[in-house]
C-alpha cells in the first residue's frame, strides 16, 4: 500500500513537473517583452527597442505554424508561436504608435495605397503600389500597414504550403526556415546597438530574459527530442544573447562617442 502510495506522488510530480515545463515553454518566450514594453511606455521613446526584432519574430512564429501541418511538434510550441504572434503585434503597435507621436513633421508612409479620405492624403499623393522601398519598408506610420503585411506574407506562404505539404523535402525546409528565423532574432538588435555605439534605450532584463529563455528553451528541444532543427537554431539564438551581453559590457565599459539623432532613426 505504502509502495502504491509513493508511485502515485512520484507520477503526480513528474506530471506537475511536465505541466510546469509545458507551461514555461508556451509564456516563457513574450516574459522578456513586459520589461521592455514597460519601459517604452514610460518614456515614451521606442529609439533603443529595433521593430525588426518584432518582424523576425512574427515571420517565425508564422512559419512555424505553418510547419505544424506538415510534421506535428508539441503542443506547447504550436501554442508557443500562437502568443507570440499576439504579444510581437501588441509591441509594434505600441513602437507605432510612440514614433510617429515624437515626429515633429510626420509623414504617411503606407503599405498598400488606400481609398481613405483623410485629410492627410488630400494633401500627398495618393501610391498605387506597395511601398517596398528599403528606406520605408517596416517603418510605416499606422499599425493597420503591419497587419495588412503580416496578413499577406500568411497568405502567400500558406498557400504555397498548401500546394507543397506532400512535399517531405518542403516540410523539413519550411521547419528550418522558422527556427533560423527564430535563431537570429537578436540580429537587429544586435546590429542597432552597433550602429549607435551603444545600448541605451534597450532593456538589459529583456535581454537577459532572452539569454535564460533560449538556454531553456534549447535543453527542453534536446529532452523531448523535437526535430532536430529546433536544437540546433536553439543554441545559434543562445550564442546570439550572449553577443548582446557582451555589447552591453564594451559600451559601458568603453562608451564611444554617440551618434546624432538622425543617424539613430535610420538604425535598424
Amino acid at each position: 500500500m505504502e509502495r502504491e502510495g509513493l508511485e502515485w506522488i512520484g507520477g503526480f510530480l513528474r506530471m506537475l513537473v511536465s505541466w510546469g515545463a509545458s507551461c514555461a515553454m508556451i509564456f516563457g518566450g513574450v516574459v522578456p517583452y513586459i520589461p521592455q514594453y514597460r519601459d517604452i511606455r514610460r518614456t515614451q521613446n521606442a529609439e533603443g527597442f529595433s521593430i525588426y526584432v518584432c518582424l523576425m519574430l512574427l515571420i517565425a512564429n508564422i512559419l512555424r505554424i505553418l510547419f505544424w501541418f506538415g510534421h506535428h511538434f508539441e503542443s506547447p510550441l504550436l501554442w508557443q508561436s500562437i502568443i507570440m504572434i499576439v504579444t510581437m503585434l501588441l509591441m509594434l503597435k505600441l513602437c507605432t504608435e510612440v514614433r510617429v507621436a515624437n515626429e515633429l513633421n510626420p509623414k504617411r508612409r503606407s503599405f498598400t495605397a488606400s481609398d481613405s479620405k483623410d485629410e492627410e492624403l488630400k494633401t500627398h499623393p495618393k501610391r498605387c503600389f506597395l511601398d517596398f522601398d528599403t528606406a520605408f519598408f517596416w517603418h510605416w506610420t499606422r499599425f493597420i500597414d503591419f497587419i495588412q503585411c503580416v496578413l499577406a506574407f500568411t497568405g502567400v506562404t500558406g498557400y504555397i504550403t498548401y500546394l507543397l505539404l506532400d512535399s517531405p523535402l518542403f516540410v523539413e525546409i519550411l521547419g528550418f526556415l522558422a527556427v533560423f528565423t527564430e535563431a537570429l532574432l537578436g540580429v537587429p538588435q544586435l546590429y542597432r546597438n552597433h550602429q549607435n555605439y551603444s545600448t541605451e534605450g534597450m532593456s538589459i532584463k529583456m535581454v537577459l530574459m532572452w539569454t535564460s529563455g533560449d538556454t531553456f528553451k534549447s535543453a527542453y528541444f534536446v529532452l523531448n527530442q523535437a526535430p532536430f532543427q529546433f536544437s540546433i537554431c536553439g543554441l545559434l539564438q543562445v550564442f546570439v544573447d550572449i553577443a548582446i551581453l557582451l555589447q552591453v559590457y564594451l559600451y559601458s565599459a568603453y562608451p564611444q562617442k554617440p551618434v546624432s539623432h538622425a543617424t539613430s532613426a535610420k538604425a535598424l
